[in-house]
């Protein structure tokens, strides 16, 4: 305390200063990032909120069936699950205009797979196995898209796309 200044005037003159204290404002370039920092940050947890699941086929006999019915359920269950069905080697022969289950000729799975595709599935298949087994495309149901290479498309949508892998 200096001569003559009392308690009061010292915290009058402290208090003063602490409300005339500069602050700066941020600069244009500070508050977009942080703009975007809440943006992105919004935009991600949408992204998060649907789940999102690659089935891997390469045997039709040995999963069409289970596989397809599989789909069928995971939707009933999660119906805002967003679902890609990636087929290469045999499993692309479920996909082939006229295909049946061999153990059982009652189950079509064009059928199956136009009621899945009706509800937002997609079947893509290996261009790889294609040329391959010398098939053309015309040869696929018209549900069927395709991808140059089943595995690396499997691999992009884990890696790149947070896909959940699943194998019936």
């Amino acid at each position: 305390l200096r001569t003559g200044q009392t308690p009061a005037r010292l915290a009058r003159d402290f208090a003063y200063i602490a409300r005339e204290q500069y602050i700066p404002e941020p600069s244009p370039m500070r508050r977009f990032a942080r703009y975007l920092v809440l943006l992105l940050a919004f935009a991600s947890f949408g992204a998060f909120a649907q789940d999102k699941v690659v089935y891997h086929f390469d045997d039709a006999d040995a999963q069409a069936t289970k596989g397809l019915r599989n789909i069928r359920n995971h939707l009933d269950v999660a119906p805002d699950t967003r679902i890609v069905v990636v087929t290469h080697a045999a499993g692309i022969d479920m996909l082939l205009e006229g295909a049946r289950d061999r153990k059982n000729p009652n189950i079509d799975y064009a059928s199956l797979v136009s009621a899945l595709k009706a509800r937002g599935v997609r079947f893509e298949v290996c261009e790889i196995t294609l040329r391959n087994r010398n098939l053309g495309k015309d040869k696929f149901i018209m549900d069927a898209e395709f991808t140059p290479s089943g595995v690396v498309r499997i691999a992009q949508l884990q890696t790149r796309e947070q896909y959940a892998y699943i194998k019936p």
